[in-house]
């Protein structure tokens, strides 16, 4: 659902039109991504693939945080859940990714 929401066009549709506003969404976004990608990486004695994604989804939190606390400050808990959602969801196809699987 929030998967494609990481684009400055849907955040204008959505009445993010303020520049710094939406530049802060999208750095949000991409020290999230950055997060995921980085700990994604495979390491010795892990779990499995789901395991794996949890771990680098909350070894992410303060990323993840940072990013609801921008894109919600309403603090709609529909919003928490679906970047939530998204975080886990990126989590997994990052570490699949991370070990050469296909994302599907």
């Amino acid at each position: 659902m929030l998967g494609a929401c990481n684009s400055a066009s849907l955040f204008k549709a959505g009445g993010y039109s303020n520049p710094r506003q939406t530049a802060k969404i999208e750095q949000a976004f991409e020290a999230r991504d950055a997060c995921l990608t980085r700990n994604a990486a495979p390491t010795t004695g892990e779990f499995d693939i789901a395991g794996a994604a949890r771990a680098v989804s909350l070894s992410c939190m303060p990323e993840t945080n940072q990013l609801i606390a921008v894109t919600n400050p309403s603090q709609d808990p529909r919003v928490t859940a679906a970047i939530m959602a998204d975080n886990d969801a990126k989590a997994l196809r990052y570490v699949r990714l991370a070990r050469g699987e296909s994302s599907n």
